[in-house]
């Protein structure tokens, strides 16, 4: 399986994906929010012969594109809500240490 990460930003986004175990299969580069740039992307993804799974945080309508892009090209796509993704990453599973 493939992850592929994707922060949207206006206009254009940056792309990376791993592999499970942390290996790096794209190091980030950035696709433009147009019908070429998507193709582009879309092409890359499928070339890699894998199961995609794409993971990004809604941003408004920014992500809009890109979320139409892999999905009409069968790859899954989980869009997180940026406020429970940074409350998420907050959280600690351990309590901290008072004692001396």
């Amino acid at each position: 399986m493939l992850s592929i990460g994707i922060d949207v930003s206006k206009g254009k986004s940056t792309v990376c994906g791993m592999k499970p175990g942390g290996e790096i299969v794209y190091a980030p580069f950035e696709v433009q929010h147009t019908r070429k740039g998507m193709s582009e992307l879309v092409s890359l993804l499928r070339s890699s012969g894998e199961e995609v799974r794409a993971v990004l945080e809604s941003t408004g309508s920014y992500h809009c594109p890109v979320v139409a892009a892999l999905l009409e090209n069968g790859i899954f796509v989980s869009v997180v809500n940026s406020l429970r993704m940074k409350r998420f990453c907050s959280q600690s599973i351990r309590k901290v240490k008072t004692d001396r």
